[in-house]
């Protein structure tokens, strides 16, 4: 965060400024800014937020033990440290953000990226940095920091030297993404694709579509707005924007297009199609529907002056997409996890599928290990029902279902094929882990999938013997 005063933080956020002993209304503070105790570093800002399981008011002590300058809070507590007190910490962590990238905007030349989408964000997200980060001082959140919180968090990040901020604006209701683009406006906005991730919460796929076309509708003229041209619905957001277009996809007419899309146990090559000329790009990344994030993140910063040639030649040296992320984690034994479970969507579950099925050589046996889509309200039965056909279909050789609530995967695989045994039910984690513990044998390729809440990413890292 750029250097301000005690008295300055407080005017920011509208507080009352409480000093401890050792400070004045003229000390400065700097540091990052954290929401959780267990993360602050000496000089650091922490906002003590209520939360549901907890409260960060219990916790302003142990960030003072480990260093924080200062505490943003929404009643003093009765520990040694500078506190800001104000009526909502939430609302001020984004007023503080939004002064804070105005005023590095004004004094430098901040440019700002922000994506959104049913899927692929987070891994745009870091194919962005990746690439910026090769042009000048560029902040980018690790891991998938997207929501009222994260989001601003991440903003706070820059200083007076960032050239270039990406941000991941995610939402599970209308208004969100809009809320967060009163903190920052994009110089650039990317929308990626509507789908059907989190459509319980939002009531619908139209619901969805309005949501992420928020990312668009309040960007003024001097901006650019990169949008799928693959998607119908994310192709009628052109009309709702006032910034200029960069189409990116697979179609004739996409101004950032691929062709040649092949995936393989390596990773996933194409033919960048810009400009009037054809660059061949290999990824490090398994999945081809990661082609799709990569023109994204390559039309976005070919609009900020970036040359695709050094756009490609960044990807290049990207070895995965993110952690749980289709991370291939090899066995000494030759099995090999792909850990995808850090979230799913029926879009990502069915793109991973047809990935596991890809990589499989004609001597080795695909295992899928899947768990719960959440969020899919009246949508879920019917989502899970496909998922399983879609193994079946795929000719996946072992299916292991884990939960109750995504039984209808196995109900349905069961249904599509005269399966005896090749799929089984389990309860939890721990029983699926004695199935592939039993099952599992050398050249096996075994995809790990869920959304988050079940929590397989750890079942994932477990059978592959990865350290958390």
């Amino acid at each position: 965060m750029i250097e301000l005063t005690m008295q300055d933080l407080s005017d920011i956020v509208g507080g009352q400024l409480v000093l401890a002993d050792a400070d004045s209304a003229d000390s400065t503070i700097s540091g990052e800014v954290h929401t959780d105790s267990r993360k602050v570093t000496p000089g650091a800002l922490f906002f003590a937020l209520p939360g549901e399981s907890t409260d960060g008011h219990l916790f302003v002590g142990a960030a003072a033990e480990l260093g924080a300058s200062a505490a943003v809070v929404e009643r003093a507590v009765d520990v040694a440290i500078t506190q800001i007190v104000v009526p909502d910490g939430v609302a001020a962590l984004a007023t503080l953000a939004r002064e804070v990238v105005a005023r590095v905007r004004g004094r430098g030349r901040l440019k700002v990226v922000a994506v959104t989408g049913s899927n692929g964000k987070t891994t745009t997200k870091n194919m962005l940095r990746a690439i910026l980060e090769q042009e000048g001082p560029t902040v980018a959140p690790f891991g998938s920091f997207n929501n009222h919180v994260g989001a601003p968090i991440s903003m706070l990040g820059v200083d007076d030297d960032t050239e270039y901020l990406v941000v991941e604006m995610g939402a599970s209701a209308i208004g969100e993404i809009a809320s967060l683009i009163r903190i920052v406006t994009p110089d650039v906005g990317i929308v990626l694709k509507v789908g059907l991730a989190h459509v319980g919460e939002f009531g619908g796929p139209d619901a969805v579509e309005t949501a992420k076309s928020e990312m668009v509708t309040d960007l003024p003229e001097t901006a650019v707005a990169v949008l799928n041209i693959d998607d119908p619905r994310v192709v009628r957001m052109a009309d709702k924007t006032r910034a200029s277009v960069v189409w990116f996809g697979l179609d004739d007419r996409a101004e950032v297009r691929a062709t040649d899309v092949v995936g393989s146990a390596s990773g996933t090559s194409f033919t960048l199609l810009v400009d009037e000329t054809s660059i061949p790009v290999d990824l490090r990344i398994l999945g081809e529907h990661h082609a799709m994030n990569a023109l994204a993140a390559i039309a976005a910063t070919r609009a900020l002056g970036v040359p695709p040639e050094r756009a490609v030649a960044a990807l290049g040296g990207l070895a995965k997409a993110a952690r749980w992320r289709m991370e291939v984690q090899p066995r000494e034994d030759g099995v090999v996890v792909i850990n995808d479970a850090y979230n799913a969507s029926p879009d990502s579950m069915a793109a991973a599928l047809k990935t596991l099925a890809q990589v499989t050589a004609p001597d080795q046996r695909s295992v899928a290990v899947l768990g719960e889509m959440a969020e899919l309200g009246e949508f879920s039965d019917e989502e899970h029902d496909r998922i399983g056909r879609l193994v079946v279909r795929l000719n996946i050789r072992k299916l292991v279902v884990v939960g109750h609530a995504a039984r209808h995967i196995h109900n349905a695989a069961g249904l599509e094929g005269s399966w005896d045994g090749e799929s089984v039910l389990v309860a939890d984690a721990d029983e699926a882990y004695d199935v592939l513990r039993e099952e599992l044998r050398p050249g096996d390729v075994v995809l790990v999938k869920s959304s988050g809440s079940a929590g397989l990413r750890f079942l994932g890292d477990r059978v592959a013997g990865v350290d958390g």
